[in-house]
């Protein structure tokens, strides 16, 4: 079946898909329990860790060294991480090779673009405006944004009513269980790129293509169907 881009909707992940976040990251947990009298993770530790949100990458780096926060515990070590995060966000992130000119071309195409994503609203939304990446991807739908967030497909089907595209051609592009889970949920197929955040093997997630590089979308797009 041939899918037109121009009536497409394409959806991506943020972190670990778009953008190299993880060094960032990395940086607000040391921050936060150097701060509190623990050794933090490493930075390949982190790489493991993130995708389903904040509260969640931290509980991981604490459950790294023993402790379960609950309560004001988390709310602290919550705040605390935002604070050091958001005025960081983008100090060494960097959308990986390619993303721009893949985003440039689905738009010239006629696509409609949107991020997915369990980062908190507020952090996403200044992480693509610190690389310039707004303008490309005018809707963004956090984790905190709707009383669910993916892999619950609920999150994944507001993300496509807000951008007019309800019961169009669609494609999710992430780089983990989740963004596959939430996918096959809703319908619609995934594609994984082979660089980002995950504790599967990427060819183990189960998405109908892998890619390696940006510049090969196009590609995996026509391959599913969609064409210009």
């Amino acid at each position: 079946m041939i899918k037109r881009l121009s009536d497409s909707a394409i959806i991506f992940d943020l972190d670990g898909t778009l953008v190299e976040t993880a060094p960032d990251l990395h940086g607000a947990l040391v921050h936060v329990l150097t701060e509190a009298g623990f050794a933090p993770p490493t930075l390949e530790d982190v790489r493991l860790m993130v995708g389903d949100g904040a509260r969640a990458l931290l509980e991981k780096a604490y459950a790294n060294v023993g402790r379960r926060l609950q309560g004001s515990e988390m709310e602290d070590a919550f705040n605390r991480f935002l604070a050091y995060y958001h005025p960081n966000v983008a100090r060494l992130s960097r959308t990986f090779p390619g993303v721009e000119r893949a985003l440039d071309g689905l738009t010239a195409a006629g696509a409609a673009l949107a991020v997915c994503t369990n980062k908190p609203q507020a952090l996403s939304e200044a992480l693509l405006d610190a690389l310039g990446l707004s303008s490309r991807l005018p809707v963004v739908v956090g984790g905190d944004a709707l009383p669910v967030r993916k892999p619950d497909p609920a999150h994944l089907a507001a993300t496509i009513a807000r951008m007019g595209r309800t019961g169009a051609p669609a494609v999710m592009v992430g780089d983990s269980r989740n963004d596959v889970a939430v996918a096959k949920a809703l319908g619609i197929p995934a594609i994984v790129v082979s660089f980002g955040y995950t504790t599967i093997p990427p060819k183990d997630l189960g998405a109908d293509v892998l890619i390696d590089h940006f510049d090969e979308l196009p590609g995996a797009l026509h391959t599913l169907g969609f064409r210009d």
